[in-house]
């Protein structure tokens, strides 16, 4: 009988624990991690089978703790893009959105939320969702018996349970009483009972700041959530000594602090991102996170660490709504929102918005906005150009010039706009920053504008391979220990004796995210496309033992678990036959 199921031999090691990289063999069993010999000793007939990872690294699987897989996990087992990059394990129920707890009657209202919130396509919500639960809970027993390409773990989101006890419009519309407050903590306490790893919200107020809004385009009911609830589900959290806070909020950090120290643990903020226009608003985030850490509140920031470019149509575009003059036109049907685009009205009031500098919070500048892809023949003089280009050929205003293409495309033109964070020494501020984690991959949500689920495999290749801005040490404890430490994994991220066994094995010179633009993919339920794109390099990727993907092929094998209290419960597929 052999030793080992699996031995990785002759690989160049990176454990995740920031120790210097050596090479050496690792002897899997049973799904975990049996030996790892620096010698490179390992004899090759101890295993049922040998990876001969001479001249190719070997690392932990990384992390992905900003997902939005909710929906998609259902359908797709690996979380993909997040799976093809090298992502052994995500955590779902971000921003406090989800799908439990959650009454039969709130389905329909549910993925109508999640289809502008998150932008995840309705129809295949439609076609893909099991709905076989209603409580937290239950959906926990659900994912445990759905197959899996990764290991998941999710927080308990807070809008559903505020929808569950106090209704969707007077969640919206007033603060809870002191009985709802009991109920909702109630439910909270259940939720981590039964294995959640926290409980998550997105709190971006009335203004303009509330970007991600529901469909109708009113503000998320936590968006507007009092602060003596938000620190009532804190002191949730201190009162177990256990579980994290996952909050996106843009105002008000001093509450933020203090939430962090009554919960008494890790508060992951989201996001720090640069900015080449405003350097000093991704600066002052970092102080202040340097500044709770030195004040004993454990609050860390996630960091957009790749291009923040979109490929959009205003056809289906949500991440423009948090200004009034943008919102005005991107409501509601196609047919709708041409009738509002034609308005003189909103017309001159995008005009005004534009002349007067004003920028979309998520976009950069409108004017650098381009025509990426047009339909109607007439139209394709202008792919290329920007809309400031556009309008000079058609002797019109760029704001008019970019509706009136669209209009007549049928708002399907596909427009462009270049990313706002391309300065190398404000990337460089932000990772010597030592609580910034590299992630908000966004995973599962605005399919058809993004494709950041690719930051682990760019991270690598570039911030580390091209421009050098942080050691290879550094980057693989960035991208799985640390994010696995804040959000309450149980000894994963690292490749230690004993851990579980998620592992990647991979090119480093080749590593490279392919092709170089997202393209169209048709491989959502009920036809649907997102933009996808892909990795290559990674010869090797392994979840609980059990290789997942060879050269970018998927094996078929579903050895992800659930993670209750950030372990696994099941024994791996390996142990399992071998019993």
């Amino acid at each position: 009988m052999a030793i080992y199921d699996t031995i990785i031999k002759g690989g160049t090691i990176f454990d995740g624990t920031r120790g210097p990289r050596f090479t050496g063999d690792i002897g899997i069993k049973n799904g975990h991690i049996n030996h790892i010999d620096r010698d490179g000793k390992l004899d090759p007939e101890s295993a049922d089978k040998v990876i001969d990872a001479s001249g190719l690294n070997v690392c932990p699987g990384f992390v992905d703790l900003h997902t939005h897989y909710d929906a998609q996990i259902q359908w797709d087992p690996y979380a993909t893009l997040s799976g093809w990059h090298g992502v052994t394990s995500i955590v779902l129920g971000n921003c406090g959105f989800g799908f439990a707890p959650m009454a039969p009657e709130l389905r329909e209202r549910a993925m109508l939320m999640m289809s502008r919130v998150e932008a995840i396509p309705l129809d295949s919500m439609k076609a893909g969702m099991k709905w076989e639960w209603e409580s937290f809970p239950e959906w926990l027993d659900f994912l445990d018996r759905t197959p899996l390409g990764v290991n998941v773990l999710s927080y308990v989101p807070i809008s559903p349970i505020m929808i569950t006890v106090m209704g969707l419009d007077e969640a919206k519309q007033r603060n809870p009483t002191r009985e709802e407050t009991t109920e909702m903590c109630r439910l909270l306490d259940e939720a981590l009972d039964a294995g959640a790893c926290g409980w998550s919200a997105q709190r971006l107020g009335k203004d303009q700041y509330a970007v991600q809004r529901d469909y109708d385009g009113t503000p998320m009911v936590t968006d507007t959530m009092s602060d003596d609830l938000c620190m009532a589900f804190a002191e949730v959290i201190g009162k177990r000594g256990a579980g994290n806070i996952q909050l996106t909020q843009v105002n008000n950090y001093h509450f933020i602090e203090q939430l962090a120290r009554v919960s008494g643990q890790p508060l992951i903020f989201n996001a720090i991102a640069s900015n080449d226009y405003r350097p000093h608003s991704f600066r002052e985030l970092i102080q202040w996170v340097e500044q709770c850490q030195a004040n004993g509140s454990p609050v860390w920031g996630q960091a957009a660490v790749v291009g923040n470019d979109e490929y959009f149509m205003l056809a289906d575009y949500n991440l423009l709504d948090g200004t009034d003059e943008w919102r005005a036109i991107t409501l509601g049907s196609v047919e709708e929102r041409i009738e509002q685009m034609q308005k003189p009205e909103n017309r001159e009031a995008l005009r005004k918005h534009y002349d007067h500098g004003r920028t979309p919070i998520v976009t950069g500048p409108v004017s650098k906005f381009e025509v990426k892809v047009a339909i109607n023949p007439e139209n394709k003089k202008y792919e290329g150009k920007s809309i400031v280009e556009a309008g000079e050929m058609m002797g019109k205003h760029p704001m008019d010039a970019m509706l009136d293409i669209a209009i007549k495309d049928n708002l399907q033109t596909t427009f462009y706009h270049p990313p706002y964070n391309t300065n190398k020494g404000h990337a460089k501020e932000i990772l010597d920053c030592e609580y910034a984690i590299p992630g908000v991959s966004d995973g599962g949500a605005h399919t058809k504008y993004i494709t950041i689920g690719r930051y682990t495999t760019e991270f690598i290749a570039k911030t580390v391979r091209e421009d050098a801005l942080i050691s290879l040490e550094e980057a693989h404890y960035r991208l799985s220990a640390m994010p696995a430490k804040c959000a309450g994994f149980k000894d994963r991220g690292t490749l230690v004796q004993g851990a579980p066994a998620d592992i990647l094995v991979y090119d480093y010179a080749n590593l490279n995210v392919t092709p170089d633009e997202p393209i169209i993919a048709h491989d959502f339920p009920a036809g649907e496309w997102r933009r996808v794109q892909y990795a290559e390099g990674y010869r090797y990727i392994m979840v609980n033992g059990t290789l997942t993907f060879i050269d970018g092929e998927c094996t078929g094998a579903t050895s992800g678990q659930l993670l209750r209290h950030g372990q696994g419960t099941k024994m791996s597929t390996l142990q399992s036959q071998s019993s």
